[in-house]
């Protein structure tokens, strides 16, 4: 059974949210439609919602994160749910636990939830396979693979601003080769039906099989931006990268940054993106990054109405007996 098989129920419901590939433009439509009806819950005087009211969610961080673990976290608490934030740095993993029993162990707290982020690619998808029937596994990334929560929020925030996906293109720029990001949001935006979406990379840091997603390939930035309507800048993964696939950072900037003569070759409504944390001065110019086209701070706000959104559809068809849609 395929990851995307995993999430579903016989019923086709989204269980679990392991990855944007193989789901349907229904399933998209949904977290987009319910994450658009809870962004109104952070402008409350109380912002909270009794949805996930005696309901325990576990994140589960093996990487450093700060804005995914947050939003997460942020989510699961407007949602009324209890969370607990596994320390990873002085759990039992770092005395050889292996992280099925890990597993184990946190499931007999009695928890509904486990938000995961691991190196390993596929780390998610084992926890999913293996934990009990009422809980839900969500993917906050795992290694060059997916980070489906991201893919959505950017397509979130794309469709706030531009609702018309079969007339937009979309240009992804940068480290696509170690991005997961990358490949969710490239999933995403072909499921709902963008349409062009372009990848702008030196050769070193693009996949060689980057044109079966569906993509347009371009390596100059010149001739890949011109009228597009979004630029998605990634962050140049160093920490993944195995060898020197770059000459400078430096050089990098001058050939590939945005800068704001870059972006004046988009459309002049085009929006700026980023999925954080920025390198100045590497990946964007500060004056673009802080300019009156950049959408990214909207993106982090967003983020956590998206993942409440997750949140509330796999509990809640959790919740659902299969025999309610029969």
């Amino acid at each position: 059974m395929s990851a995307a098989n995993l999430q579903l129920d016989r019923q086709g419901r989204l269980l679990h949210f392991l990855t944007v590939e193989g789901l349907s433009r229904r399933h998209l439509t949904e977290i987009l439609d319910t994450a658009e009806s809870l962004r109104g819950v952070a402008e409350r005087r109380v912002k909270k919602l009794p949805t996930l009211h005696g309901k325990t969610v576990v994140n589960l961080f093996f990487e450093a994160s700060t804005r995914t673990r947050t939003t997460f976290e942020l989510a699961a608490k407007r949602l009324s749910a209890d969370v607990l934030n596994l320390n990873i740095a002085t759990s039992a993993t770092t005395k050889g636990e292996s992280l099925l029993d890990t597993l184990r162990n946190i499931e007999a707290m009695q928890c509904d939830m486990f938000v995961v982020r691991h190196p390993q690619s596929g780390a998610a998808e084992f926890m999913a396979r293996h934990v009990k029937p009422h809980i839900a596994v969500l993917n906050a990334g795992d290694g060059c693979h997916a980070h489906p929560t991201q893919g959505m929020l950017d397509a979130f925030t794309i469709r706030r601003h531009k609702p018309d996906f079969p007339s937009l293109q979309v240009a992804i720029v940068g480290d696509i080769l170690h991005s997961r990001v990358a490949r969710s949001l490239i999933h995403a935006l072909n499921i709902l039906g963008a349409g062009e979406v372009r990848v702008i990379a030196p050769r070193t840091l693009l996949p060689a099989w980057v044109e079966s997603l569906g993509v347009r390939v371009f390596h100059s930035p010149q001739a890949g931006l011109r009228e597009v309507d979004v630029i998605v800048m990634l962050r140049l993964q160093r920490e993944r990268m195995e060898r020197a696939l770059l000459p400078t950072e430096q050089e990098f900037f001058q050939q590939y940054g945005l800068t704001e003569e870059r972006l004046a070759l988009a459309k002049p409504d085009a929006i700026v993106m980023h999925p954080g944390p920025i390198n100045r001065g590497v990946e964007i110019d500060s004056r673009v990054a802080d300019g009156p086209r950049s959408v990214i701070l909207e993106q982090v706000t967003n983020g956590i109405a998206v993942r409440m959104a997750v949140m509330s559809i796999t509990l809640g068809n959790h919740a659902r007996p299969l025999e309610e849609d029969a």
